[in-house]
């Protein structure tokens, strides 16, 4: 028994030796600020997280570490450790790190396209997605949706003539019409238009905002039954609403297609919603496409699809309004191309190099997604010389990003002559310039949301003079959510001034 014990200890003496040179050789954990016991860094945050981050990249360097109750949160701030993270290691981070929030949200966070885990079946949801909804040959096909619903966006504008409205609003509903018309083939219309459009807006600023809050839910696992800030209780409320729609709308369809299956006569006619009615009755037991999946996905469409690109606009007519030098070199690019004697059409917007350069500037200035959508580990990785531990949160900074002077002179300005030079695009290749993200996780829907935003404004500016209501103060503050968002409505008043009043019906 001697021996044996005294083998058991020799052995465990060495094991703990090799244990210990592993880990010395180890890289370290990136550098960050002190925590206290148990909660960490989490009173400490600032509300607006995109430059509170910033700030503290500038005393920690371009990554660094928090401490989040039990989790580690590591941010990024530079080009260069983003490449690392999203093309270098890009399998590694294509998984999420799932909030409580987006658990009550997203049909459990396994369903949909943002929160799913990188694998076979998010590879087969974005696929669907793509080639049948957002794809260049799907978009082509139903411009007469977007068409109709800017002409009418133009018509309600033109009753408002020298009065305020809200330029949000009205960009929201927009974007949410088309969306919608493209997943069940209705908008929302009549008398309940602005009713059923404001309560959608609401649903989608309070899941966004919900989204974007730190909750000790997810970084206290024993403190999450208690939901001490009520953030999964306020998003079960949107979800349910939310719910309740999508169920109606299925409900509907069925009734209509019988089942949900398509007729031969009626595959021309056919919508998203059809389509993924008839994947989920065709879906095979090894491949399962279920109800969740498809209510899911409605979700992600109206969700991601309708604020991102809306506030994108309000916030191009804002800074556009603060410099009306932009604005008019717009109108005089939309003039040359178009004439005030027509219409604008979406092919238009092919030969508008300056106002392209606004877009990409608004989206540089204010990204819409600021810390993009948090990246998780797969397994223990290094980056930047440092260790980061699987299942950590990964934070890409790319509103601190798009504001480096190393890389963006004069970076707090608005200037969109700085794209000029078509160097920068959607792609995600150019790690100082990603509105959109960048790998297998970049956003689905950027080429759709590109052609809403150039649409919309080419629209707004080339049938309108626009001006602040009298007495009113131009604020670009920010609010921070997992989308930006400008913290006070912009209300601007239009004055027409196309030559024909025949081109405002």
């Amino acid at each position: 028994m001697a021996i044996i014990l005294s083998l058991s200890l020799f052995l465990l003496a060495i094991f703990w030796i090799l244990l210990h040179n592993y880990r010395r050789k180890q890289p370290p954990l990136p550098p960050g600020p002190l925590a206290l016991p148990i909660v960490g860094s989490l009173p400490f945050l600032d509300p607006e997280l995109h430059s509170y981050f910033a700030g503290l990249a500038q005393i920690y360097g371009p990554i660094f570490s928090l401490r989040l109750g039990s989790k580690l949160g590591v941010v990024i701030t530079s080009p260069s450790l983003a490449k690392e993270v999203l093309k270098d290691n890009d399998v590694t981070f294509a998984n999420r790190d799932v909030p409580a929030a987006a658990r009550a949200l997203a049909y459990g966070g396994s369903s949909d396209i943002v929160w799913n885990p990188y694998g076979p079946e998010w590879r087969m949801l974005r696929k669907v997605s793509v080639r049948e909804m957002l794809c260049g040959a799907t978009l082509d096909a139903v411009y007469g949706l977007r068409r109709e619903e800017f002409r009418r966006t133009v018509r309600y504008l033109y009753s408002c003539v020298g009065s305020p409205v809200n330029i949000g609003e009205q960009m929201f509903l927009a974007q949410l019409n088309v969306i919608t018309s493209m997943m069940w083939g209705g908008t929302v219309g009549g008398e309940d238009r602005a009713s059923l459009g404001a309560e959608f807006r609401r649903l989608v600023a309070e899941a966004t905002t919900l989204l974007g809050t730190p909750n000790v839910s997810d970084f206290i696992p024993g403190l999450a039954r208690f939901d001490l800030q009520g953030v999964e209780k306020r998003m079960k409320v949107c979800a349910r609403r939310f719910d309740e729609m999508f169920d109606a709308l299925i409900d509907h369809r069925r009734q209509m297609d019988g089942k949900g299956e398509l007729k031969a006569n009626e595959e021309e006619k056919r919508d998203f919603l059809q389509i993924l009615l008839k994947l989920k009755d065709d879906a095979d037991a090894e491949r399962p496409f279920t109800i969740a999946h498809v209510k899911a996905i409605l979700m992600d469409m109206v969700v991601g699809g309708t604020e991102t690109a809306s506030n994108t606009v309000e916030y191009a007519m804002a800074e556009m309004l603060n410099k009306p030098e932009v604005m008019r070199k717009v109108q005089q690019e939309l003039d040359t191309v178009i004439g005030k004697d027509n219409i604008v059409e979406e092919f238009h917007t092919l030969k508008l190099p300056y106002l392209n350069a606004v877009v990409k500037e608004t989206l540089r200035l204010h990204a819409v997604l600021p810390l993009l959508v948090p990246h998780c580990p797969s397994q223990s990785c290094t980056v930047g010389g440092y260790t980061i531990p699987k299942g950590s949160r990964v934070f890409i900074n790319v509103w601190a990003i798009h504001r480096d002077p190393s890389f963006w002179p004069n970076p707090s300005e608005f200037d969109p002559e700085r794209f000029m030079n078509n160097k920068y695009d959607y792609g995600g290749n150019d790690f100082t310039y990603l509105p959109f993200g960048s790998g297998r996780r970049i956003c689905a829907g950027k080429s759709m949301a590109e052609r809403m935003m150039l649409f919309s404004l080419a629209t707004l500016l080339h049938t309108f003079d626009w001006k602040l209501p009298n007495g009113e103060n131009l604020d670009l503050s920010e609010k921070f959510g997992i989308v930006l968002k400008k913290k006070t409505p912009l209300l601007a008043t239009p004055l027409p001034r196309l030559c024909n009043p025949v081109l405002y019906e």
